[in-house]
């Protein structure tokens, strides 16, 4: 066998070797976009549910005498008035055959608890409903909403035989609609299902996100210039760079351990509190955006710093109004990336105390508050059947944040990246 022979059999060889080795790597994209897939499909799947709630439609005879209020009645004396009373009252007229305590008790389970507080509203904010019957859509309660959202009513276990009885009844006579969830978006955290939403947890995120870029973005700049720019070659300067590279590697739960001991239990910040999240996660955050912004600074052309200094131009202003302006596309791309980061991050936040049941909406940083990964969290611990759904539902709501922050990243780099 000649040479020729023997070059063309190797090749032949190698050929086959990246044929194969393409393949493996064909294969295991198609097994991650698989498994991908499948994850995306139950998260859907699940959080479909939550996006919808049923409503029950009850005659409500806002009766002056169960309520014990008058025409002369002020706002105190109608606040407290026995609600309960009315919504009972409403149910049992659609089920009079419904003699029983117990079965009576039953039949109000089946109304959400915030029925009273919206009658309570609707009389407050219609003081001539006094003495009127008004026909009023209200909350089903999540146990009765999950039967109507199941295919299979054989597995609403929470319901008994004549529960389903009546919400067969109801349904048949045209007493049941299905809504867009609205509370979902416009509630906060709460123990019954039904009425639980995340828009607390939206605000905590928002606020907590605030104090964190406004914190680490100058900082984190500010750093990167000085280091890239300004600061001396020596062996202290070469250690802080070593060590913000390995701040970037730190686990998050030790920034939160950080926070707890310095923000909370020495300075005395308040708890669960978007301020101390915000602190917590510019410590976490700041590696990302130093280094994301040397890189920036770094990848802009000697030749223009030259430049700007050959036409008589500072340094301060050669960084300032040439380097830093070329470099900001790169600098905000890595800066929505680490607040990208920040926003799904769990364990710091835990460490600070914002995993507590939070059902106001916070007005400000130093609110009680949580956020949506938090969130998560505490309704996947819930026991009740109609968390799921709903803990589905904020995963997808934190995805698409996500995915529209990494988005605008890359948009911010395709439209505003040069090319030396």
């Amino acid at each position: 066998m000649n040479n020729t022979e023997l070059i063309k059999k190797g090749l032949a060889k190698r050929y086959r070797k990246e044929k194969r080795f393409r393949a493996y790597g064909f294969m295991a994209v198609m097994v991650g976009f698989i498994f991908l897939a499948i994850l995306l499909a139950d998260i859907i799947g699940k959080a479909l549910p939550a996006f919808t709630q049923h409503w029950i439609k009850l005659e409500v005879s806002f009766d002056t005498g169960i309520l014990d209020i008058d025409e002369n009645s002020g706002e105190a004396t109608i606040r407290e008035a026995n609600y309960s009373a009315v919504a009972k009252q409403s149910i049992y007229s659609l089920f009079p055959e419904v003699k029983k305590r117990q079965d009576k008790r039953k039949l109000t389970a089946m109304l959400s608890s915030s029925t009273e507080y919206q009658l309570r509203d609707m009389l407050l904010a219609e003081p001539e409903l006094s003495g009127q019957t008004k026909s009023v859509w209200v909350l089903a309660d999540d146990d009765l909403d999950t039967y109507y959202k199941t295919a299979d009513k054989s597995k609403a276990v929470r319901l008994s035989d004549k529960q389903m009885t009546w919400a067969d009844k109801l349904e048949a006579g045209g007493l049941v609609k299905k809504r867009f969830n609205t509370t979902l978006f416009k509630n906060g955290d709460s123990r019954e299902p039904e009425q639980a939403g995340i828009r607390g947890a939206i605000k905590g995120s928002f606020y907590t996100l605030l104090v964190t870029l406004l914190l680490s973005f100058p900082l984190g700049v500010a750093t990167a210039i000085y280091l890239e720019e300004f600061a001396p070659k020596n062996r202290w300067v070469d250690l802080i760079e070593v060590n913000v590279n390995n701040l970037a590697a730190v686990p998050s739960i030790v920034f939160g351990l950080l926070g707890l001991a310095v923000f909370i239990n020495y300075f005395g910040l308040p708890r669960s509190a978007p301020l101390v999240g915000g602190l917590v996660l510019s410590l976490m955050t700041l590696p990302t955006i130093i280094i994301a912004s040397r890189s920036a600074i770094k990848a802009v052309p000697p030749s223009i710093k030259e430049a700007a200094l050959g036409i008589g131009a500072s340094k301060n202003q050669m960084v300032f109004q040439h380097v830093l302006p070329l470099a900001m596309p790169g600098i905000l791309t890595g800066t929505i990336i680490g607040l990208a980061q920040a926003l799904g991050e769990t364990a710091p936040l835990l460490m600070i105390g914002m995993v507590a049941f939070i059902v106001d909406i916070p007005q400000g940083v130093t609110d009680s508050a949580t956020v949506l990964p938090v969130q998560i969290y505490l309704w996947a611990d819930s026991p009740e059947r109609a968390f799921v759904a709903r803990t589905s539902a904020a995963i997808l709501v934190l995805l698409l944040f996500l995915v529209v922050m990494n988005s605008l990243a890359v948009w911010l780099r395709k439209k505003f990246e040069r090319h030396w």
